[in-house]
C-alpha cells in the first residue's frame, strides 16, 4: 500500500463522525433535574429545577418546591428503562442528557408540569413547554419563586440600579442596617428606597416565612 493511500485512509478515519454516547437503564432520582443510572450521574439537559432544600411561595405560604420537583421526576421516570442521549459532560463529570422514558421526553414533562424551568442559558428546547406551564399557573408558576440558579448563588441578584429588581417574582427585600435585619414588603413606606446588596448579606425573599427563617423581621411601616 502506497504512502499516499495510507494518508488518505488516516484522513478519512480521523474525519469520521464519533458515535453519540447513549446511557440506558432504570434510574433513581437524585433531585429535580438529576438522575443516576448505575454509576452514572445524569443532569437533564435544558431544564433547571428548584434545589432540594429550596422553598417557593404560594398564596403567602412557603412550600417545599424542591422536594416536590424530585417527587414529580420520580413519577415521570417510574420503573421504566430510560434512554439518555448524552449532549455534554459538565464540570462535575455528570452526563448532561436528553432522556426518554418510552415516548416521554423527561425534561419536557418536568417543565410542562411546572416542576422545572426551561434553562435558557443552555437551550431553548423547552421554552414552549414553560410558556404553557406559566400560562396555566402549574407548580412553581402558581406563586413566587427565586430562580434555582439564583438560589444556588445564595439569594438575590443585584439589578441594574443597585439591586432594585426582584428575582423571578421574589419581591420581599431583606435589608441589613442600623436597626438590624429588616424585610420590606411591596407597598411599605421604605420599600422603593431600599437597595439590596448581596455582598453585604442582604437578599430577596419569596415569602415572609422565608425572611423570618433567615433572621429578618418585618419593617414597622
Amino acid at each position: 500500500m502506497s504512502l499516499l493511500v495510507r494518508c488518505l485512509i488516516l484522513v478519512l478515519l480521523s474525519s469520521a463522525p464519533v458515535a453519540a454516547e447513549t446511557i440506558f437503564g432504570a434510574a433513581r432520582v437524585v433531585d429535580g433535574d438529576t438522575l443516576a443510572i448505575g454509576d452514572e450521574r445524569i443532569r437533564l439537559f435544558g431544564i433547571d429545577a428548584p434545589e432540594h432544600d429550596q422553598s417557593c411561595d404560594r398564596g403567602g405560604q412557603s412550600w417545599a418546591c424542591g422536594q416536590a420537583a424530585a417527587r414529580v421526576l420520580a413519577a415521570v421516570v417510574g420503573q421504566i428503562r430510560l434512554v439518555c442521549e448524552v449532549q455534554d459532560r459538565d464540570r462535575y463529570g455528570r452526563a448532561v442528557s436528553v432522556c426518554h422514558a418510552g415516548q416521554t421526553d423527561v425534561g419536557e414533562a418536568m417543565v410542562v408540569q411546572g416542576a422545572a424551568t426551561a434553562y435558557r442559558r443552555y437551550s431553548m428546547r423547552y421554552v414552549v413547554a414553560e410558556t404553557e406551564a406559566r400560562a396555566k399557573g402549574r407548580g412553581i408558576w402558581g406563586g413566587a419563586m427565586q430562580s434555582p440558579e439564583a438560589f444556588r448563588h445564595k439569594g438575590g441578584v443585584a439589578g441594574a440600579a443597585g439591586g432594585s429588581a426582584a428575582v423571578r417574582g421574589c419581591a420581599i427585600k431583606g435589608n441589613i442596617g442600623t436597626h438590624g435585619r429588616i424585610y420590606h414588603m411591596p407597598g411599605q413606606a421604605d420599600y422603593a428606597a431600599t437597595r439590596i446588596s448581596p455582598a453585604q448579606g442582604e437578599r430577596w425573599f419569596c415569602s415572609q416565612a422565608e425572611a423570618r427563617a433567615a433572621g429578618f423581621r418585618k419593617a414597622k411601616r
